[in-house]
């Protein structure tokens, strides 16, 4: 019996169940935006059901008209779009919820209609009626967006096994299955883990060195994680520190203890490590099942068959720029390390610097050289005036206004805001964005990142609509959140990302913002927004302290500019690694001879 045979007709049960009630399932309503405020986790099932019937019926009947219908672009392409954006546009729905509403409810309902979502991809992805019809495009006649969309479907259907067939069809079927059932187990472990981890301190003197916006918010996540214990107070705790970004990062930064960096350090790189929760052994076999897919494809590896749709065209050619990178970085953060290592010793720690003490050694040695401490930037930088900022600089260079209009959109956590860009002259209605901005550690992943929820589209009728989502710190008390220069970076980072999808004016769905933009390629508009926090007359716009108006001195912005080649080097360094990494893993590295 194979494993996805009971979920299969419990969907189908599920998809009869739903024909009389359908129009009660906010799932089922794709004619505008999410109604976030309707949707329950027992609407999951039902609506996926109902979506994948609908879709597989609408996919057979244009599979069988396809003879009779003209090879335009309009009759084939067009036509799939609509057939596919139902299902589509309600499963990025659910899964967008799954990342920033994470529950055992929702988990449940996801892993149950997920492997026939990938089924159905699959099916649509193999279909050889539809990958001949596109083949017979005259791509001389299609305008240019037009043929990027042919030749990225036609790819992607090669690389969804459309040429294979018999036993290694069905084998790389179940592999895919397989592969994305072992990747939601691997985020649900990783959140969960994350989730499960505090550090309780009730000596004052265990916090010494934190930053006092750092130690507000560690007693405010104590009172909020154990209500029914008497309320902490500054003077004596007690303190909550987690693996939550916005509180790791300070802890690591400027705790003064050692040993207290070293639990907390040593807790964060071994999350999901061990027991039930063990990521290993899913990080093994899902290299292995992503090799045995690749070959199955005619690929030596699995990153050979991920730079068929990338800019860089072989794993030398990646290779050898790792290498070159490498080769001008090193001597650099060794430079750098000798620096701390010095740095350190003159300030009395003896030894040799441990993992945990590199990251607070270089923040000493920053607030030295530089003579200013970030954490005391962050009144400068509360999210409403970087927000007012950051839409400033896109008035300027696009033309456009951003109005916020939480009203105009139902929000999956009251902390969302939801705004509207507008052409600046036209006043026309361009686009669309939710910003969730603070950190969730209960149930939201880590990270930020930029999602679509729509595209624009001819086709479709759609304007585009953007995810924006960060993991910065939370207001504290009364005050609103004060940002660090690196989350006010990370915000203006993800904003370039939305701003490359919400601005796009190519009306082929799948050549429009990020779609169908190479992965080495992406993130050139986000890098781009992040250089305007380093010019000053646009940080001047906003930067202004949040009680007092007074701006941020001059003499502080040219500091902020000067530091921001401090340990370049060793930075660089770490992202090769992670690349290299990356390549190592995925074209060289066997897990069965591991």
């Amino acid at each position: 019996q194979k494993p996805t045979s009971r979920p299969v007709r419990r969907l189908r049960l599920v998809a009869r169940q739903v024909a009389a009630t359908s129009a009660a399932n906010p799932l089922l309503d794709n004619s505008g935006l999410p109604k976030f405020g309707s949707i329950d986790p027992t609407h999951v099932e039902p609506g996926i059901a109902s979506l994948l019937t609908s879709l597989r019926d609408g996919f057979k009947e244009l599979e069988a008209d396809l003879p009779a219908r003209p090879s335009s672009y309009e009759s084939v392409v067009e036509a799939l779009e609509k057939i596919k954006f139902p299902l589509g546009y309600s499963w990025g729905v659910v899964s967008h919820l799954n990342g920033v509403k994470n529950s055992e409810e929702l988990r449940t309902v996801h892993q149950s209609v997920q492997p026939e979502v990938v089924k159905v991809s699959m099916e649509l992805g193999q279909s050889k009626p539809v990958y001949d019809k596109l083949a017979e495009l005259p791509l001389a006649e299609l305008s240019g967006p037009q043929k990027r969309v042919v030749e990225a479907q036609l790819r992607a259907m090669r690389l969804s096994g459309v040429d294979l067939e018999g036993e290694a069809k069905q084998e790389f079927n179940d592999i895919a299955l397989k592969i994305s059932e072992l990747g939601t187990k691997f985020q649900n472990n990783l959140l969960d883990a994350t989730k499960a981890y505090e550090l309780v301190l009730t000596d004052p003197a265990d916090v010494e060195g934190l930053p006092e916006s750092a130690k507000a918010m560690a007693l405010q996540s104590y009172a909020q994680a154990h209500p029914d214990e008497p309320a902490p107070t500054p003077e004596a705790g007690p303190w909550r520190l987690t693996l939550d970004i916005p509180s790791y990062l300070p802890a690591m930064k400027h705790l003064k203890s050692s040993a207290l960096r070293e639990k907390i350090y040593r807790a964060f790189v071994t999350r999901a490590s061990e027991g039930d929760a063990d990521n290993g052994p899913l990080i093994s076999e899902i290299l292995a099942l992503k090799q045995k897919a690749a070959q199955l494809l005619g690929y030596k590896n699995y990153a050979e068959e991920s730079l068929a749709s990338k800019m860089a065209d072989s794993v030398e050619a990646v290779d050898a720029l790792t290498a070159k990178l490498f080769a001008v970085a090193r001597p650099a953060a060794e430079r750098e390390l000798q620096e701390l290592r010095e740095f350190a010793a003159s300030k009395g720690y003896e030894g040799e610097l441990r993992l945990w003490d590199t990251t607070y050694w270089a923040e000493r040695l920053k607030e030295e050289k530089f003579a200013y401490d970030e954490e005391a930037l962050r009144p400068y930088f509360s999210l409403p005036k970087v927000l007012d900022g950051m839409f400033g600089i896109a008035s300027k260079l696009f033309g456009v206004t951003i109005e916020r209009d939480d009203a105009a959109a139902e929000r999956w956590h009251p902390d969302v805001m939801f705004f509207r860009v507008l052409d600046s002259e036209t006043k026309e209605h361009i686009a669309s964005f939710y910003l969730d901005p603070y950190s969730r550690p209960g149930d939201k992943r880590g990270g930020a990142w930029m999602a679509d929820c729509l595209g624009r589209s001819r086709a479709l009728g759609t304007k585009p609509v953007a995810y924006l989502t960060c993991n910065g710190s939370p207001p504290v008390g009364e005050k609103p959140s004060l940002m660090t220069f690196s989350e006010a970076e990370t915000l203006f980072h993800e904003f370039g990302h939305g701003l490359q999808h919400m601005l796009t004016r190519v009306e082929e769905g799948d050549a429009a913002g990020i779609n169908n933009v190479e992965w080495d390629a992406v993130e050139l508009p986000s890098q781009f927004m992040e250089n305007w926090l380093y010019h000053k007359a646009t940080v001047d716009s906003f930067a202004v302290h949040y009680e007092t108006g007074e701006p941020l001195p001059s003499d502080v912005f040219d500091k902020i500019k000067g530091a921001r080649a401090f340990m370049a080097g060793s930075f660089m360094l770490r992202q090769l690694q992670l690349g290299a990494l990356d390549m190592e893993l995925h074209a060289r590295y066997s897990p069965e001879a591991s």
